[in-house]
C-alpha cells in the first residue's frame, strides 16, 4: 500500500491556500442533498458539526455521553495556543511551527504542523466572538502564559477551565444548528461498527444505550472524532469512559492505525494511592509557569518539605535544562521525574512523587496574584488529597494522558478508506512523537472549525448523495456487532471486566509505559494472548440484551483494548530507536536523552489490520523534510 499525504507542492506557507483554491465546492442548493455522520462531539466533532451544518449539509452526531457538552474536551485545563504574539516577545507563525516540530522529535509532516500554526490565530478571534472569557491583562487585551517546549509566551487560558470554556463555544454553536433542524443530535449512543460500501465509508452502527437497541446510519461522509486510547494503560487521566471502539473497529475494516506507540505521558499528576483508583487527576501544565519542580538531595528523606533548606533541594528540570528549566517538554520532564524517584529521591508514600512548590511565587508575586492565576486548580488538588498548596507543596507524577497517534489521515484529513475522516486526538496528524502542552484544543478546533469543512466539501462535490440502510453491508455489520455482544453475554463468566482491564493496564504501564525495552515488550507481547484468551473464557456480562447495560458496554471496549494492545506493543517493538514519548533503553545517549535514528525511522508507523489471528501489517509513509533541518532535540 502505497501512502501519500497528498500534501501540495510549493513554499510551505502558501501550501494551505493553494490547497484550498484547488478544492472542488458544491452548490448551496445542493448541499442540502448531502447528509455526514460525525462521531463525537468534543471540540473536533463538535466544531465541525457546527460547521458543516452551517454551511447548509445535513448532519447527524452521536455521543455515548448524556449531552454533547461532556465530551472530555471539557477536562483540558491549561490552555490553547495561538501565534498572535499579543506579548510582542518573538512569537509567529513560523516559530509556533518550528517549536511544534522540535517538540514532536521530528516524526510529523511538516505542511500538516505549518497549517496548524497558521490556522491558529483565526481560531482565538472565532472562540472570542462566541463569547469564550479567555483571561485578560489590566487593559482589556487577552491574556497569555508560556507552556512546556516554547520561550514564549502564546498560550490563551480561562483559569484552569479552558477546554470547558471552548468546547461551551462549540457546543452553542451545535445547538444553534439543531434547533434550526440541520443537525440531529444522537445522545447516548455508541458507534460500535464502521458499513463500507464497495470500499467507501458509507454508513454507522450503533448501539441506542438507554433501549438497547441496535440502529443503522447511513451518510456521504463519516468523520470520527472520538478522542484517543489512553485508557488501554487503565491508570490514566482520562475519563473513564474514554475508550479506543470507534477508532479500532474502523482499523478493523481496514483504517490504518499510525504510531500508537506514541502516547503521552503528563508530568504533573497527582500520585497514585492505591489499587482502589480507577483514573488519575491532571494537574494543569500551566502550574508549571511558576512552581518549581525538586525533590531532597538524600534519598529517603522524611522531613516535611519545609524542613529541608535549599542547598538540600535538587530542582533537577533547572539543573538539568537550564534554557527552559520548569518549563521542559512533557516526556523529556516525566523522564526527568522517573529518574529522580527511581533513584530513591522521591517524596510521597511509596516514593513515586515530586514536589511542585509555589513558596518562591508566592513570595514575589503574592498569594492573591496566585490564587487568581491558579485558584481552581489549587482548590481541586486540595479537595483530592486534603493538602493545602498554598502552605505545602504539591506532589505530582507522571501518568498517562493523550494519545499522539491515531487513525492515519492524509493532508485533507481523509484515512486510506475513502468516505472516512478523522479528526482531534483520534488522528495522528500534528504532533509526531510528543504533544507540546495546549496544542490538543489547537488542533482539535482548527481541524473542525477550519480544515475539515473544506476538505470534506472537496470530497463530498464527487460523490452522489443519498445511500440508504437497505444494502447488505449494512446488514452484515449489524449482525457482526450483534455476533460480539452474544459472544460477550455468552461467556457467562465470573470475573468482571474491570479486573481484566486493570491487570492488562498495569502489564502495558509496567512494560511499555515511560520506558521500553526489547525485552519487555517481548514480555508484554506473550502475556496479551493468555489475558484475551481468559477474557472470553471467564468475563462476567449482565445476561439482558435489552435495555440500558454498562456492564455489556464496559466488556466491548475491554475487549477492544487488549487486541489494540497487540498493536501498540508491536508498533514499539519494532520502532528500534528513542523518540519524543517512545523511550527505548536500548537507545539513549550517554547522558540519558532519547537517541533517533532518522536513517531508518523517519516515517509514519501505519497499521493494517492482519486479520483474526494474523499479525497487523506494517505500512510507512516516509517524512520528507524540506524546510526543517532534523537535528539534535535540546533545551539545555
Amino acid at each position: 500500500m502505497q501512502l501519500e499525504s497528498r500534501a501540495p507542492t510549493g513554499p510551505l506557507a502558501e501550501k494551505w491556500d493553494r490547497c484550498k483554491m484547488e478544492m472542488k465546492l458544491v452548490n448551496p442548493a445542493n448541499k442540502r442533498k448531502y447528509h455526514v455522520l460525525v462521531v463525537g462531539t468534543g471540540l473536533a466533532g463538535g466544531s465541525c458539526a457546527a460547521s458543516l451544518a452551517e454551511l447548509g449539509y445535513n448532519v447527524s452526531v452521536f455521543c455515548y455521553q448524556d449531552s454533547p457538552r461532556r465530551a472530555h474536551s471539557i477536562a483540558a485545563q491549561g490552555g490553547i495556543n495561538a501565534a498572535k504574539n499579543y506579548r510582542n516577545d518573538g512569537d509567529s507563525v513560523e516559530r509556533l511551527f518550528l517549536d511544534t516540530i522540535k517538540g514532536g522529535d521530528y516524526r510529523s509532516r511538516e505542511a500538516n504542523v505549518y497549517r496548524l500554526a497558521q490556522v491558529s490565530r483565526n481560531i482565538i478571534d472565532q472562540c472570542v466572538a462566541q463569547g469564550v472569557p479567555f483571561a485578560r491583562e489590566y487593559g482589556g487585551q487577552l491574556d497569555n502564559r508560556s507552556f512546556g517546549g516554547a520561550q514564549v509566551s502564546r498560550t490563551f487560558y480561562c483559569r484552569g477551565q479552558t477546554g470547558q470554556q471552548l468546547l461551551l463555544g462549540a457546543y452553542s454553536s451545535l445547538n444553534r444548528q439543531i434547533a434550526q433542524g440541520r443537525v440531529k443530535s444522537h445522545p447516548r449512543h455508541e458507534m460500535l461498527d464502521l458499513v463500507m460500501v464497495n470500499g467507501v465509508a458509507r454508513g454507522i452502527i450503533v448501539r441506542d444505550m438507554v433501549t438497547g437497541q441496535i440502529e443503522r446510519h447511513s451518510g456521504d461522509a463519516v468523520v470520527l472524532a472520538t478522542g484517543g486510547y489512553g485508557p488501554v494503560f487503565y491508570l490514566s487521566t482520562n475519563a473513564k469512559g474514554c475508550n479506543v471502539t470507534a477508532t479500532f473497529r474502523a482499523y478493523r475494516r481496514g483504517a490504518l492505525f499510525a504510531n500508537p506507540c506514541f502516547t503521552q505521558i503528563h508530568p504533573t499528576c497527582i500520585p497514585v494511592t492505591g489499587d482502589y483508583q480507577s483514573k488519575l487527576t491532571l494537574m494543569s501544565e500551566s502550574l508549571r509557569n511558576d512552581g518549581r519542580i525538586w525533590v531532597p538531595k538524600t534519598p529517603a528523606d522524611k522531613r516535611r518539605p519545609d524542613a529541608i533548606p535549599e542547598g538540600e533541594r535538587d530542582y533537577f528540570l533547572e539543573r538539568k535544562y537550564p534554557s527552559y528549566g520548569n518549563l521542559a517538554p512533557r516526556d523529556i520532564s516525566s523522564r526527568a521525574a522517573k529518574e529522580a524517584c527511581d533513584a530513591g529521591l522521591g517524596v510521597g508514600d511509596g516514593g513515586r512523587g515530586v514536589y511542585l512548590d509555589f513558596a518562591d511565587a508566592i513570595r514575589r508575586l503574592g498569594e492573591p496574584t496566585i490564587r487568581e492565576r491558579y485558584g481552581n486548580l489549587f482548590e481541586m488538588y486540595e479537595h483530592i488529597t486534603g493538602e493545602n498548596p498554598y502552605k505545602v507543596p504539591m506532589r505530582i507524577y507522571p501518568a498517562v494522558h493523550y494519545c499522539m497517534g491515531g487513525l492515519w489521515v492524509d493532508y485533507r484529513l481523509m484515512s486510506n478508506i475513502p468516505g472516512l475522516f478523522v479528526l482531534g486526538e483520534a488522528n495522528f496528524s500534528d504532533h509526531g512523537a510528543n504533544r507540546l502542552g495546549a496544542s490538543a484544543l489547537m488542533q482539535g478546533l482548527a481541524d473542525g472549525y477550519f480544515v475539515a469543512p473544506y476538505t470534506i466539501t472537496d470530497y463530498l462535490a464527487g460523490v452522489k448523495p443519498g445511500a440508504g440502510t437497505d444494502l447488505p453491508e449494512f446488514a452484515e455489520a449489524e449482525a457482526k456487532v450483534g455476533g460480539i455482544m452474544k459472544r460477550l453475554q455468552d461467556a457467562r463468566g465470573k470475573t468482571s471486566a474491570q479486573v481484566f482491564h486493570r491487570e492488562l493496564g498495569k502489564m502495558v504501564w509496567d512494560e511499555c509505559g515511560m520506558a521500553r525495552s526489547r525485552a519487555s515488550l517481548e514480555k508484554l507481547l506473550r502475556a496479551i494472548p493468555d489475558i484475551r484468551e481468559r477474557f472470553w473464557k471467564d468475563v462476567s456480562v449482565p445476561a439482558t440484551a435489552g435495555g440500558m447495560n454498562q456492564g455489556l458496554e464496559y466488556a466491548g471496549r475491554v475487549a477492544d483494548l487488549i487486541d489494540f494492545a497487540e498493536v501498540l506493543a508491536t508498533d514499539a517493538l519494532t520502532r528500534e530507536e528513542s523518540c519524543g514519548a517512545h523511550f527505548r533503553e536500548e537507545y539513549q545517549t550517554e547522558d540519558g536523552e532519547a537517541a533517533r535514528n532518522d536513517a531508518e525511522y523517519s516515517f509514519v508507523s501505519a497499521w493494517q489490520n492482519g486479520g483474526e489471528g494474523n499479525a497487523p501489517v506494517l505500512h510507512r509513509e516516509h517524512l520528507k523534510y524540506e524546510f526543517v533541518k532534523p537535528s539534535v532535540r535540546s533545551y539545555k
